[in-house]
């Protein structure tokens, strides 16, 4: 990935607000280039010890995607005060931007 492209991703993900998600699909709609499968790659590739708020970032099902962190995601989301109905998705009132 071109270290520009990666940077505008993780631009955008700082700038999620707390108690709001948004998807790997919208985040590489805002950059130039990117895919969603790139925006997972990203996150994926994050450092220990960073503090960018990945946890907000979903799939456009609006659910988590299924991944080793998925727990710890849920628990951040909804100690922010974010809901799941019943199918595990996130009301789209939430999606940021």
């Amino acid at each position: 990935m071109k270290p520009a492209l990666r940077e505008q991703i993780l631009t955008i993900i700082a700038e999620i607000p707390a108690g709001r998600v948004t998807t790997y699909g919208r985040i590489a709609a805002m950059t130039d280039g990117g895919t969603p499968r790139l925006v997972a790659r990203a996150l994926r590739d994050l450092p220990e010890g960073h503090d960018l708020p990945w946890f907000r970032v979903i799939t456009a099902s609006r659910r988590l995607a299924d991944h080793p962190g998925a727990v710890e995601q849920r628990a951040r989301l909804v100690s922010e005060g974010v809901l799941f109905d019943g199918g595990g998705r996130v009301a789209s009132e939430i999606l940021w931007p």
